[in-house]
């Protein structure tokens, strides 16, 4: 099995994408078992899944419920509706006019969320707003529909658009340590409004992609707006890139690293805390990633996936492995295995 570096998501995201179908009277245990995954899953907090199986279940449910917001929303977003909205905002000339197109059609077709756009000087916040203030959309929803307009944007000008900050109204989430890779290193809660907060230069930037570029866009959607959520253009991620193919075994020192990507020890390593990461953190999710691929994907015990991760031990490779997940590795596949 060829690990593909894709990356996990938090169990967190599972549960939250599982409200709305619960809400339209759905069995979310035949649809978690669909998927390879078992319900128990979801009793672990610390729990992931591949990128892959989440990818499935986000298409599965907006198939099922026939609403590309997932149920969130007491209106339905049609699927089809954000093949529409992209078409629109890829028309629009600027960065800001075509965001502006973009907030207007999910206004569209959603009742209970509302997207802004609001200057503030060098300042433009994307602000989201609820039309029942007692009565404020789950958490997944505002996740949603700012992780939506993120990568579109940032996909209309291929390039990134840095958030300067991520505001939240609502208090710290379980998955908040995840908040820094979909966002922002400056994430706040309890905010009066939730907001991305971006420099208002960028929204004068032209749109340059096509109609032509919007059809390999829609085809692997929803995987690149809610999914691949790790910052590509990063210091972090050329590191990902760099040792995600190799076996643990072979992965070069710090110091190796940064002569390979052209700087000095002391500013990769700088530029890495900006990022909030570090070359152990890296490196640390690698073997975290790898072990579920390894875990779910495969029929090798927990000791060779241990060698296969560089632990000179078992015992190591479960220690860690309770660290990240919670739960020891048997127990997780034990899980894994009783949705088959």
């Amino acid at each position: 099995m060829q690990f593909t570096g894709k990356g996990t998501i938090s169990v967190c995201f599972v549960e939250g994408l599982l409200q709305g179908v619960r809400a339209q009277g759905f069995d979310t245990d035949e649809l978690l078992e669909q998927c390879g995954l078992a319900p128990a899953i979801l009793r672990m907090p610390n729990a992931r899944v591949t990128a892959s199986t989440y990818t499935v279940l986000l298409r599965l449910v907006a198939q099922i419920l026939d609403d590309e917001f997932f149920g969130m929303d007491s209106r339905r977003m049609k699927v089809g509706s954000f093949a529409m909205l992209c078409r629109a905002a890829v028309h629009g000339k600027s960065l800001e006019k075509a965001t502006g197109r973009a907030l207007r059609f999910f206004a569209l077709c959603l009742d209970d969320l509302k997207g802004e756009l609001w200057h503030q000087g060098d300042f433009l916040r994307l602000r989201l707003r609820h039309n029942d203030p007692d009565r404020p959309p789950p958490v997944f929803a505002q996740e949603t529909l700012l992780m939506f307009m993120h990568r579109l944007i940032c996909w209309l000008v291929n390039r990134r658009i840095p958030v300067l900050a991520a505001e939240f109204a609502y208090p710290q989430p379980l998955h908040a340590g995840e908040y820094r890779l979909m966002f922002a290193q400056n994430c706040r809660f309890a905010q009066p409004a939730t907001a991305l907060v971006f420099e208002a230069k960028h929204f004068s930037l032209p749109v340059v992609r096509t109609e032509k570029a919007l059809k390999e866009f829609l085809r692997i959607a929803p995987e690149n707006l809610l999914v691949q959520y790790r910052d590509r253009y990063g210091v972090g991620a050329s590191l990902h890139k760099l040792l995600a193919p190799l076996p643990p075994a072979d992965w070069p020192t710090f110091e190796t690293v940064a002569e390979r990507l052209g700087s000095s020890a002391s500013t990769l390593r700088r530029r890495l805390e900006g990022e909030g990461l570090s070359y152990q953190s890296i490196k640390d999710n690698l073997r975290r990633d790898r072990a579920i691929d390894l875990l779910s994907g495969t029929d090798l015990s927990v000791m060779d996936i241990a060698a296969e991760l560089g632990f000179a031990e078992a015992s190591a490779f479960h220690r860690a492995f309770r660290k990240w997940m919670g739960v020891n590795p048997g127990e997780y596949r034990r899980a894994l295995a009783a949705a088959e």
